[in-house]
């Protein structure tokens, strides 16, 4: 559990006003002091983070955040860092204080759930500082909140059940196990070169052997060298699996009647929109009538760049010769989403295995707005070496 990448964890926020409880809601739920607790406004002040396995959910992570009444240069800085974690949650926490109901900031900040769809629960809490009288009135007007107090762990676990009650909704997310039949047989084509790292699988491969599991599909992991030889033994393979860089070959080692797609293409369908992608790639040829187009490309996690980089170097070079001009490259790492997206002639992302399907949607969302095309490592590679259609008829 305490090894789940953030990205495969449902991110849950806590917002309000400074010194309405948060970071002591967060502490109780967790059952650790994780959030630094004072009475003086203002605590919080940049986004606190903590993974925990929510049973029967699974793993979740909290994100405590900084007062959204903030004041001064220092404070606004601090409530636009608030707003930015709204599009990477799953489920917000709206907390007031049930004596110190604050109408104005609620209605702003749930329509800025509404507008982003994002599920919320409104908690009451420091139940513990008013009358039963009072406390009667305040729940006849708000009777769909959820009222507790951090000393009593009943009201927590009330909070909890309905947390999970919420959380239950969301939609479970499979890689394969929704195109590929139980008892299926799956290939996947992992080629051991200075990418990668030594003695481990990468992220997507180790989520796609655990989505087989789930399922009930057969997996069969081999290198490049012995692919051929793989499907020998298993002539009736239901799908060829590969990391992108492989494509070229892989694709003419495979025979037409078994269908082919890489780890990439497979994250793009799960957390982005692979439609939307599709249309991305149509900018491509677009781009050679333009004198000198700007490119973004989009990495989810940071790590050092070799002469074999996908992102930072054979992406840029395959594109420069494919359009055959000067382009304009820029590289963005981790949350560092640019919001000035006009500027770009293209975006293209990685599989975004380390970021949530919540994030990926919103930068989706962000570039439509935009007018920008978007595609993705894997759908590019395929389309550059000249089986796209290939690499996605699993999935029509």
């Amino acid at each position: 559990m305490k090894s789940t990448p953030k990205g495969n964890r449902i991110h849950i926020g806590l917002y309000g006003k400074r010194n309405v409880g948060k970071s002591s809601i967060m502490n109780a739920i967790i059952g650790q002091e994780i959030s630094l607790v004072s009475d003086i406004k203002g605590t919080t002040t940049d986004p606190v983070l903590k993974a925990m396995e929510l049973i029967p959910i699974g793993p979740v992570v909290f994100i405590d955040t900084g007062g959204i009444d903030d004041e001064g240069e220092l404070g606004k800085l601090r409530v636009e860092k608030t707003i930015k974690t709204l599009g990477k949650v799953d489920l917000a926490l709206y907390v007031m204080e049930v004596d110190n109901v604050d109408d104005e900031f609620y209605e702003e900040i749930v329509d800025e759930f509404n507008k982003r769809n994002i599920p919320h629960i409104t908690v009451m809490n420091k139940i513990d500082k008013v009358s039963d009288g009072v406390l009667k009135k305040i729940k006849e007007r708000w009777n769909n909140a959820v009222f507790i107090s951090t000393k009593d762990s009943i009201t927590i676990s009330n909070l909890k059940d309905e947390i999970i009650k919420k959380l239950g909704m969301v939609k479970e997310e499979t890689l394969i196990g929704d195109i590929i039949p139980y008892g299926g047989k799956v290939i996947m084509v992992i080629p051991i070169d200075e990418e990668a790292p030594k003695g481990r699988l990468i992220l997507p491969q180790v989520q796609l052997i655990r989505d087989c599991l789930d399922h009930g599909i057969k997996s069969y992991v081999v290198r490049d060298k012995e692919l051929k030889s793989a499907l020998d033994d298993l002539k009736d393979a239901d799908l060829v699996i590969t990391d992108s860089q492989a494509f070229k070959e892989v694709d003419k080692i495979v025979p037409r009647n078994i269908k082919l797609t890489s780890f990439s293409i497979i994250m793009a369908r799960q957390k982005g929109d692979l439609n939307f992608f599709l249309d991305g790639i149509k900018a491509i040829e677009k781009l050679k009538e333009m004198r000198t187009p700007k490119i973004l490309i989009m990495e989810s996690c940071s790590h050092n760049t070799s002469h074999e980089d996908i992102g930072k170097v054979k992406i840029p070079k395959m594109l420069t010769q494919y359009l055959d001009k000067e382009i304009i490259f820029q590289f963005r790492m981790g949350e560092d989403f640019p919001v000035d997206l006009e500027s770009y002639d293209l975006v293209v992302h990685c599989g975004s295995c380390m970021l949530n399907k919540r994030t990926m949607e919103n930068r989706i969302k962000a570039c439509r707005e935009e007018g920008v095309p978007i595609t993705n490592y894997g759908i590019l590679l395929a389309y550059l070496t000249g089986i796209l259609d290939r690499a996605v008829e699993v999935f029509i």
